[in-house]
Formats: C-alpha cells, structure tokens, sequence
C-alpha cells in the first residue's frame, strides 16, 4: 500500500498555541491525594509533592493545566484551600461523592505547576456560586496588595499575585449531572455579568465560556447560540468537551471504527466553528471567538469498576482507565485532527493528567507508571512546535460503520522555522498492510534525520502495566527535496528532520 504527502512551507494552517498541549487535575479519584501530592511518601519533596510525577508531567512538557476542575468544580468554596491546612475544613464532594480535606489548595496548586513548567487555566464555581464569588477569586489571586483579599494571599505566602490569565467560567453546566445546572439563557445571562466583575478587577484576562459539555446533549447547537448571543463582547474562547471509547452499538473487536473516531472530533470542531462564526456575521463583530477543547481523551475502560467504588472516601480509586495500545492510536489521530484545526482551537485539556483517565498513574506505596497514551502526548507535545502545514496526503481510504472515507494514512507536518526542523507525524491505520510513505519536501532541503521513530507492534489489547512499551527506531531514507519511509500496520510514526 503506498501513501503520500507534498510539504510546502508556504501553505500555513496556522501558528501552533502551545497550549493546545495542555492538561487537568481535578480534585477527583487519586487525581491530587496520592497522585500529584502525597507527604510520607518516599518521592515526595518537602511540599508532599511526588517528584516521580514531577518528572513525569515534565517529560510530557504540558504548558497549561485546567483546575479544579471539572464537576467538582460547581460546589467547591476556594476559600476551603488557602490558610493554614490544619484549618481548612474536610467537605463532602457532592460530585463525585469523595470527602475533601482541602489539603491540596490553589496555593498548593500554584506551587506545583510552578515545579512541572506549566500556567493555570483556572475555573471558576458557576453552578452553586457567582458573581461576586469569581471578583473575589481574581482578586486573591491577581490584584498586587492593598486590598483584604490580596492581602490575604500575601499572608498566606504568596507576595506576588499568581497573575493568571486564563479562566473558565464554570464547568459542563448544561449537564444534568452537574451540581447547579443551568438553562442556556440562566447560564448565558450568569457568564456574561461574571466575566463583566472579573475584568474590572483584571482586564487583562482571557475567558472560557461553557459549550455544551457534549455535542450529543440534546440542547447542542441551541446552547451554544444562546450562550454567544449574550457572552460574544465579554468572552474570548468557547470551550468543547468530547471522550471517544467503545459505547453503546459499538463491538469491542470493531477496530476499524475505533481508529475512524477522530473523524467525529473534527467534524465537532467544525460545527462549533460554524456556530461561533454564525453568531459574530449576525452581529456584524469584527471579533473571532477560538475554541478551548478543555476535556477530550479516550474515556470507557473503568466504567463498570467505577459503580463498585464505596462512597465517601478520600482520594478513592475513580476513573482509572488503564490504556491500551489501541488508544494510543486513536490518542495520536485525535492529536493529530487538533493540529489540523490550530486556525480556531487555540487550547487544549487532555484530561486527565495523572492517575484519573490519565498517561501517568501512581502505586500509592511504589513508583509512577506510563501509560501507552504517554507516548504519542509526550512527542506531540515536544516536537510540534512552530507552525501547522497543511496535510497534502493521499493515501487508500475504507469506510467503517459509522464513518466513510477514511485514509490509512493519517499525518499532519509541523514546521519550526526558528530551529528549522520538519517534523511529520503519520500513522498507519491499516490492520494488516504496510504502507511505502513518500514525502515531497517541494522547497524544504534535507540536511539530515535528527530522529525518526515508530511505535508498534503490540496487541491492540495489550496495556503497559509492565512497562515494556516503548519507542523503536525507524529506518528513514533522506536526501535533498524528498524521503521516504516503511509505515508499519497499526503503527505511530514520528520524522524529524533539519531542513533548510
């Protein structure tokens, strides 16, 4: 089987936000509580900070993390987790039916995103909480000094303000699950006067309003009108949410459908892209609303286990999916489909980051263990840097049960002028055949083959609890306008070149 792409530095989708390659801890499962911190255990730093995950969440050099959440978000008090821990109140978590000591907080937060090299997307509490509540939480957090509220960060050790830029407005609030769900108008009406306070007290921020919280809830399309409607002036990004997994009709054993899902991610962004862009034509605004896609990954493996967990425990074993090879390709096309619309989805949440649907889980008394979605993450996170080209592939399609045409090959070309590296993302979708993949680099010229990898060969069922997976080397010829490379079946390949 063959495939191809053309690679023309001229044909630009866009810039690439790092922070498309961004995460989220939600104080959820063992997410914080023998995750990210854990005092006593022998990894942990003089914070209670695990440095095993430090050094993990760094590996993946994630630039941005969503906090606290999520559904625990719409009944947290963050004034629970500031002050002195052995005054900070043990809560019910309504969300997910876990007790809360607050011993992990937005100051312990901040510290530990600080240690893994990465910036909040903080969220604000818009189901049981408001407008004043959020002011309030800016203030802590932004305002240099002088007032009760910066004062009080002040004492409770942070002289200089967080200075956060990026912020949620509440979290799935379409969702009847959600502590304090809202209609689209209560919700619009609510988000617009809360981002209003928030930027008096900092007019520097970027604000996320809420989509729907999945393109399958009924009021989909409805709620994201209405919303913009009355936030378009006062907000700056809409957010997205979707997980991918064996649901409903789908036969466990139907890969070929599994590894088509990624067809479903961009044909969501583009709706949501046309919804956002109906909405600024009928007010005639010169301002274009991005797409802050702050949950997506592959979600299904610990749902039955789940309905087992006891509830009212601290830090219980919650939505630990352990993954497979099979989701590490869906992981890479999924990854691969946000880069292709870098134009409008301007960040990103893998969600989560460890231990809770996360690439990096803990043993509470061992070590830390990576996932196989670790791997196409930790690269596409490293090496994709610079600018989105546009995918000139061609490659034979097949059709699946729920989606026609797709390619088996899969690629998206990202190119670093500042280092000038190429680096080509491509994945082999074909269950059997090996694909002969030629590469016209038109105006790039080949200097030499900084790296070139392949990730393959496992069972689809097959996870990495034992740690075997890893990278192999890939054999790459290159010279001058042009390579090419062998693309094993069902196989992640990453190519990195310097040009000039």
């Amino acid at each position: 089987m063959k495939g191809s792409t053309k690679i023309q530095p001229q044909d630009v989708i866009a810039p690439i936000d790092r922070r498309l390659y961004g995460s989220f801890i939600e104080q959820l499962g063992r997410a914080v509580y023998t995750g990210v911190y854990q005092p006593g255990h022998p990894a942990a730093d003089e914070d209670g900070f695990r440095t095993d995950v430090i050094d993990a969440v760094k590996e993946l050099n994630v630039p941005l993390i969503r906090y606290p959440g999520g559904n625990f978000l719409s009944q947290y008090r963050w004034e629970d987790g500031i002050g002195p821990k052995d005054q900070r109140p043990t809560r019910l978590d309504l969300a997910w039916r876990e007790i809360e000591t607050n011993q992990f907080g937005l100051h312990e937060f901040m510290k530990w995103a600080d240690k893994v090299n990465a910036v909040p997307n903080m969220a604000v509490n818009l189901g049981t909480r408001g407008i004043q509540e959020a002011a309030d939480l800016v203030e802590y957090c932004n305002f240099p000094k002088g007032t009760y509220l910066s004062d009080l960060r002040r004492q409770n050790g942070a002289e200089q303000p967080f200075a956060i830029k990026t912020w949620c407005l509440g979290n799935e609030m379409d969702g009847p699950w959600e502590i304090g769900a809202k209609t689209a108008s209560e919700y619009a009406h609510l988000a617009n006067e809360t981002a209003k306070a928030m930027r008096r007290v900092d007019d520097s921020l970027e604000l996320v309003a809420c989509g729907s919280s999945s393109m399958d809830n009924p009021t989909f399309g409805e709620w994201e009108e209405t919303v913009l409607d009355e936030c378009y002036d006062n907000v700056d990004y809409l957010s997205l949410h979707r997980y991918y997994g064996y649901y409903n009709d789908d036969d466990p054993t139907e890969l070929d459908n599994f590894l088509g899902k990624n067809l479903d991610l961009d044909a969501f962004i583009k709706g949501v892209v046309a919804m956002c862009d109906a909405v600024k034509a009928r007010k005639r605004s010169t301002k274009t609303i991005n797409l802050s896609f702050d949950e997506w990954n592959v979600w299904y493996h610990s749902n039955d286990a789940d309905t087992k967990v006891e509830p009212w425990q601290v830090g219980p074993h919650l939505l630990e999916d352990v993954y497979n090879f099979e989701d590490a390709l869906l992981v890479g096309s999924l990854l691969m489909t946000l880069l292709r619309n870098a134009d409008r989805v301007k960040i990103a949440c893998l969600a989560q980051l460890v231990n809770v649907i996360a690439p990096i889980m803990t043993d509470t008394n061992g070590g830390v263990w990576k996932q196989s979605i670790f791997f196409p993450f930790m690269q596409v996170a490293n090496y994709g840097q610079g600018k989105v080209l546009v995918d000139h592939s061609q490659s034979a399609t097949y059709n699946s049960r729920e989606f026609k045409d797709i390619p088996y090959l899969d690629t998206v070309t990202t190119y670093d002028e500042a280092n000038q590296t190429l680096t080509v993302f491509a994945e082999n979708k074909h269950q059997t055949d090996t694909l002969d993949f030629d590469l016209d680099l038109t105006d790039f010229t080949v200097d030499h083959v900084i790296d070139a990898t392949q990730f393959y060969g496992y069972d689809v069922k097959a996870d990495n609890r034992d740690g075997k997976m890893q990278l192999q080397p890939l054999a790459v010829n290159a010279s001058g306008h042009h390579a090419n490379v062998t693309l094993q079946p069902l196989s992640w390949n990453v190519l990195r070149f310097a040009v000039k």
